[in-house]
């Protein structure tokens, strides 16, 4: 199928409601109180747009949430942006502002006094900067300053049905851009090429989205070269992308080769569907999550390379969590004994480098139910085949 079959795929979506940001609200206040936390700082980003909609542009003029144990959320704002906040905000009202020459640290501080904080806890989720961590510690000392991940990273990395439906169809949409792309390589194109063929069929699909691609030897790169190549025949092509839908990722890879596969590509690329296949086996409720990486692991191991992190063999983590984020917890990594919950999804992606050969990378994405494990997308059938 080419540019011009496709049509946009976004009918039927139904976007995060304002009850499930409640819920998370309540659940992350939840946490707060059993781990004797008082309030939660977040910036613009998806840790705000999670809990609260709000998509905001982060720069150097701080924009940030309050999040108490108790109560309603408070806000802190640039004095000329308040009319644009106001349109935004759902959860809360209090939003106090600062002028070009006042110190939004001293709002933040202001909140947290307001709601009776004298000598407790404060937590920043993960992506707060340091300045603005900084410029709150200085404007508020004597309270203890700790990280929210207990808090934030239960909330995020275990998802509902409603996220799940929004990743599916962002992988369903992915599968058909990669289809696109795919029947459009030909001799003597470049990566560059091939993403901006990948961009335009993400855009005719009705979202933004993209996928790279790494050609022959620079394939044994995990995130690919810099400098130019040229596609040829009998070459590894190494493809990496996805797109977005109402702000939840997909995270596809696959491996194909552009011509006939030679007995050596044909071999490690079933090494590498058998290592991606014994992760999914290990993958369970309850499992831990290094034990998911272990099994792809000793697949790679059993066939002789490795053992570890060593190359040639499998130099990185099998997968990570998304959503929000392409990157997000929770990791499938060795030290990670955390138990896998019904909810959480990951990718799983053992990769196989051939130092100066090629690389063969399969990557499909999974999550857990309360009796297994599903595929968001149906692993490659065969070298030929990148998609059922």
């Amino acid at each position: 199928m080419g540019l011009s079959g496709l049509k946009p795929m976004l009918d039927g979506i139904v976007p995060i409601d304002d009850a499930e940001r409640r819920g998370r609200i309540a659940k992350a206040q939840r946490l707060m109180g059993e781990n004797h936390l008082d309030a939660v700082v977040i910036e613009g980003g998806s840790g705000m747009f999670y809990f609260t909609g709000v998509n905001w542009h982060l720069s150097e003029r701080t924009f940030a949430m309050v999040l108490p144990a108790k109560g309603e959320i408070a806000w802190v704002c640039p004095k000329f942006e308040e009319d644009r906040a106001r349109e935004i905000v759902r959860f809360g009202n209090d939003i106090r502002t600062w002028e070009e020459d006042e110190s939004p640290y001293k709002l933040i501080a202001d909140i947290i006094r307001d709601g009776g904080v004298r000598h407790g806890r404060v937590g920043f989720e993960e992506t707060v900067r340091y300045f603005l961590c900084r410029g709150v510690m200085e404007a508020l000392p004597g309270l203890a300053y700790v990280s929210a991940d207990p808090v934030t990273v239960p909330c995020r990395s275990v998802k509902s049905a409603a996220e799940i439906a929004l990743m599916q169809r962002a992988m369903d949409i992915t599968v058909v851009a990669y289809k696109t792309a795919i029947g459009m390589l030909r001799e003597g194109m470049t990566k560059e090429d091939f993403r901006a063929d990948a961009v335009a069929a993400f855009k005719a699909l009705g979202v933004v989205g993209g996928i790279g691609a790494q050609i022959g030897e620079q394939s044994s790169l995990p995130h690919g070269s810099s400098l130019p190549r040229t596609l040829r025949e009998g070459d590894i092509v190494l493809m990496d992308g996805g797109c977005t839908v109402d702000g939840y990722h997909s995270d596809i890879s696959r491996t194909i080769v552009f011509g006939t596969p030679t007995a050596r590509q044909r071999e490690i690329w079933a090494l590498e569907k058998r290592a991606q296949a014994a992760a999914f086996a290990a993958a369970r409720p309850g499992a831990t999550h290094e034990s998911v990486d272990a099994a792809a692991r000793k697949v790679i191991t059993d066939a002789g390379f490795g053992p570890d992190y060593r190359v040639p063999g499998l130099p990185h983590r099998t997968g990570h969590g998304l959503g929000l984020d392409v990157h997000e917890w929770t990791y499938l990594v060795r030290g990670n004994t955390a138990p896998l919950e019904p909810g959480m999804c990951v990718t799983n992606e053992p990769m196989i480098v051939l130092p100066g050969e090629f690389g063969v990378r399969i990557e499909d994405d999974m999550y857990i139910t309360e009796d297994g494990v599903r595929w968001f997308t149906q692993p490659s059938p065969s070298i030929e085949e990148p998609f059922v």
